[in-house]
């Protein structure tokens, strides 16, 4: 089994300082996850105020599913600073361009929505319509991995459209990435200096607000701590949820989970998801 390492970085942040990893123990309670869920498990944790990462398979390709929605509203922010008004611009569009799962679009079509908006619709309620049109915005899909490269994401690869790239197939590249890549692109966007500051205001503040991931993510996290998250769903039984969780007296936490099975039908196993967010963030210390 693969297994992505534990590291500390430098020290920073002002919280306490943290007991030694222990990534033998941590890898070998993630294998246990895996056989007890009969799942593939794949996870990445960082702490953003010391640099310390926590990972499991880290560097192995998952399907994202949704999960990509928030890179490609960070790729939607980025154009803040050439078009300080892109995100009040209007977007047209009719039925025709409804796919499944469209919440808050299908309620609009044969009239516009703001990019804001959409941006919304997409990243807290995964409105597969609300991604589609914002990714033809940006270009398409050969666009927002161009983008994920920038970034310094190497292994994100965006092939298809919504609902089409949730096939999630085993060993199938189309439409994945790697736990690690995708945490640090996320910490990069939320955290770092991706973007200006309206857009690392605004990334959380959509995140926050996500209606899809009370199971997962945010159930694992302890009490009292914010979750914002972005989740996805596919065949082959694959569940994400990538995450900046905020604790009331230190920086956040960057953290990436992606399942997957083997058998096409297989559901979302949301619980080992809430299981290895527990893991991670007891690991970080």
């Amino acid at each position: 089994m693969g297994a992505g390492a534990g590291t500390a970085g430098p020290p920073a942040g002002n919280h306490a300082t943290p007991r030694p990893l222990d990534t033998a123990g941590f890898h070998a309670a993630c294998a246990r996850l895996e056989r007890a869920h009969d799942r593939r498990l794949g996870l990445y944790a960082i702490d953003t105020g010391n640099g310390r990462t926590v990972g499991y398979r880290a560097g192995e390709r998952f399907a994202f599913c949704s999960t990509f929605k928030a890179l490609l509203a960070g790729a939607i922010l980025a154009r803040l600073k050439a078009d300080a008004g892109i995100l009040d611009r209007r977007i047209l569009y009719t039925r025709h361009d409804l796919v499944p799962y469209s919440p808050i679009t299908e309620k609009h079509a044969g009239g516009s929505m703001t990019v804001a908006d959409l941006c919304a619709a997409a990243l807290q309620y995964s409105d597969n319509t609300a991604a589609n049109l914002l990714l033809h915005a940006v270009g398409g899909p050969a666009a927002l991995t161009g983008y994920a490269r920038a970034l310094g994401n190497r292994s994100f690869r965006l092939d298809r459209y919504e609902p089409a790239l949730n096939s999630a197939i085993p060993g199938d590249p189309r439409d994945t990435v790697t736990p690690a890549d995708m945490a640090a692109s996320l910490r990069s966007l939320a955290v770092g200096n991706a973007l200006t500051a309206g857009g690392r205001e605004r990334l959380p503040e959509w995140l926050l607000g996500n209606t899809t991931g009370a199971n997962r993510i945010q159930a694992g996290a302890p009490a009292g701590w914010r979750v914002g998250d972005k989740t996805g769903t596919g065949d082959y039984g694959a569940a994400n949820d990538i995450a900046i969780v905020w604790a009331p007296d230190r920086p956040p936490i960057v953290l990436a989970v992606y399942t997957a099975a083997s058998a096409t039908a297989a559901a979302a196993d949301e619980p080992l998801i809430a299981a290895a967010t527990q893991l991670a963030i007891g690991a970080l210390g």
